[in-house]
């Protein structure tokens, strides 16, 4: 008979009493797949490993995991399908193109679509972040690490977010997202003018609602100086920049 302890693993990713999912093989798939943000969709789309966890991740009982651990599942649920949906419909140029029908708009929208299997439940993109992540935790900087495949959102990362680790891949990928990518995010101390993705527009609610309160959430990411003292200061004219759909393939991928 085989051993409880290890079945347990291979059913659901978790040893009873470990308090963790291994989410060691989606991990060294991105390490393997993802280059600068970039995806080797390819790859995924090949793999019998990814496969398997995403079979580990619908076996999953994320209820039991302590809270930092449960954030890094669905994080990480939510990345995984992002690439799986590519996967699945094979495209190669933007993830809006999905479920369209001669061109026109999409039938159901990419992120309404009931493809995701976690935790024992089918769900959809948008119930894993409206319905689950953002109403069950309070934390704003999910918005650097959920990836919707387009150049425009956050890099993706090349490993899995963890609960020992979630804090500072969660303000690493802040300060990435915020600071090395001024043709989404910059402070024109000048012009006293913040020029912000339209993510930060979108999930205003989240990082304070009013200008100010979304000024004061940036400040933290900006060194003392002028720019900073705009950022707590309030008073900036607040602008959005472009939004780039097309899929954040690697290589060949992106056509």
């Amino acid at each position: 008979m085989q051993p409880l302890a290890p079945l347990l693993l291979v059913l659901t990713g978790t040893l009873p009493g470990s308090g963790a999912f291994d989410h060691s093989v989606f991990d060294t798939l991105l390490g393997r797949h993802v280059e600068d943000g970039l995806v080797d969709y390819d790859a995924f789309a090949g793999s019998a490993e990814f496969d398997s966890y995403l079979d580990a991740l619908a076996a999953a009982r994320p209820a039991e995991l302590p809270p930092p651990d449960r954030l890094a599942f669905w994080i990480n649920v939510y990345n995984a399908y992002t690439i799986e949906q590519i996967v699945a419909h094979g495209e190669r140029r933007s993830i809006r193109n999905i479920n369209k029908t001669l061109g026109l708009l999409p039938l159901k929208e990419p992120w309404s679509e009931k493809m995701v299997r976690a935790g024992g439940r089918t769900l959809t993109l948008d119930d894993v972040e409206h319905e689950i992540i953002r109403k069950e935790f309070e934390e704003p900087r999910i918005h650097f690490a959920l990836v919707c495949a387009a150049l425009g959102c956050p890099p993706l990362r090349g490993e899995a977010y963890t609960g020992p680790k979630l804090e500072g891949q969660l303000e690493e990928q802040a300060r990435l997202f915020l600071r090395r990518s001024p043709a989404k995010n910059r402070v024109e101390a000048q012009s006293q003018t913040v020029w912000i993705s339209p993510i930060l527009d979108w999930y205003r609610k989240d990082f304070g609602g009013e200008d100010a309160a979304l000024g004061r959430f940036l400040a933290r990411y900006w060194p003392e100086g002028e720019e900073r003292s705009l950022l707590l200061s309030g008073r900036f004219r607040l602008k959005t920049t472009d939004y780039d759909w097309s899929l954040n393939a690697l290589g060949a991928g992106a056509r």
